[in-house]
């Protein structure tokens, strides 16, 4: 059993005194089966003990190599500037120079198509935009012509180094239209959590073994890619979304991804799993983690600095 693989998820959103959830999955490679091995809820006060406490005592009594959260675990892009700052427009740091021309070459582009011949241009615009309830929209990434009218008005709004990380514009390329279409909301690294739990993730990590190496992922995302893979359905994410239907659809969703990614999961743990919304995003966080395993995630180019923020979208 020495080549037991685990990696595990935890989802840290929330007020200090919310409670979350740690999901460990291992998998055997002899059997070719994965197991959610445990799922512990860690409350602020367990046991007299802190709630930050509980989780270092986790992550050794377990002796946790890799961990999967749900926020950004490395700095903004103008975190990275030493000089005297120009200003946002005028950042000087070569990766953010990078992704600009990339969002301008988008843009320029897009306005040639117009300028060849604006009516034409305008009547696909029109039907790109209509409703076709038969229309697969994962189909088409954000960035294939023709840009969703969404989408252009953020290129035109521009990426501001003190707010954004590189890899908010390698996201906004896969997944943008499909954030806002199912989820109508977009990503921004730090637009999505906030300063608390970054500033306690931090205290928290100067007190993890040195060896642990921490990744990040985006529940949404992972979903997006759930349905993309055929593994879940749309009618799933939008139950999701239902308070009514929720812990039907978390159900639902956790049975699929059992049958289709050999994840086994304990009837006692599922019920918790479909129960609470914080402990299911840290079973899917953890589930990233196990496609991991298997080289399965896109790959981040370079540009996106994929080392040093170790984003994981995930490949069914």
């Amino acid at each position: 059993m020495t080549n037991v693989k685990s990696i595990a998820g935890m989802s840290l959103k929330g007020g200090r005194k919310d409670n979350f959830y740690f999901c460990l999955v291992e998998h055997y490679p002899d059997s070719k089966r994965s197991f959610l091995k445990s799922l512990i809820q860690v409350r602020d006060e367990e046991e007299g003990m802190g709630g930050d406490d509980v989780i270092r005592g986790w992550i050794n009594k377990f002796e946790l190599k890799e961990l999967v959260v749900d926020f950004p675990i490395s700095e903004t892009a103008c975190a990275k500037c030493l000089i005297e700052c120009p200003g946002a427009h005028n950042c000087p740091v070569a990766n953010v120079v990078t992704v600009k021309k990339r969002m301008n070459d988008l843009l320029a582009e897009d306005a040639i198509r117009v300028g060849q011949n604006p009516k034409k241009y305008e009547q696909e615009r029109n039907l790109d935009d209509e409703v076709h309830f038969a229309r697969d929209i994962l189909a088409k990434a954000p960035t294939d012509h023709m840009l969703s009218r969404s989408f252009r008005r953020r290129l035109k709004k521009g990426f501001l180094p003190y707010w954004n990380r590189e890899i908010d514009f390698w996201i906004w390329g896969f997944y943008y239209d499909h954030l806002l279409k199912f989820f109508n909301f977009s990503y921004d690294s730090f637009g999505n959590t906030s300063t608390m739990v970054l500033a306690r993730f931090s205290y928290l990590k100067r007190h993890f073994p040195q060896n642990l190496k921490l990744y990040e992922s985006f529940i949404p995302i992972v979903l997006i890619e759930l349905v993309r893979s055929g593994v879940i359905l749309k009618k799933d994410l939008l139950s999701l979304q239902d308070l009514e239907l929720g812990h039907d659809a978390r159900h639902d969703i956790i049975k699929k991804i059992e049958k289709h990614l050999d994840v086994f999961v304990y009837d006692h743990d599922l019920e918790i799993l479909c129960r609470q919304p914080r402990a299911f995003e840290s079973f899917l966080l953890a589930v990233v983690g196990h496609q991991l395993h298997f080289e399965r995630t896109r790959k981040v180019p370079d540009w996106a600095l994929p080392n040093e923020v170790r984003f994981l979208a995930p490949v069914f």
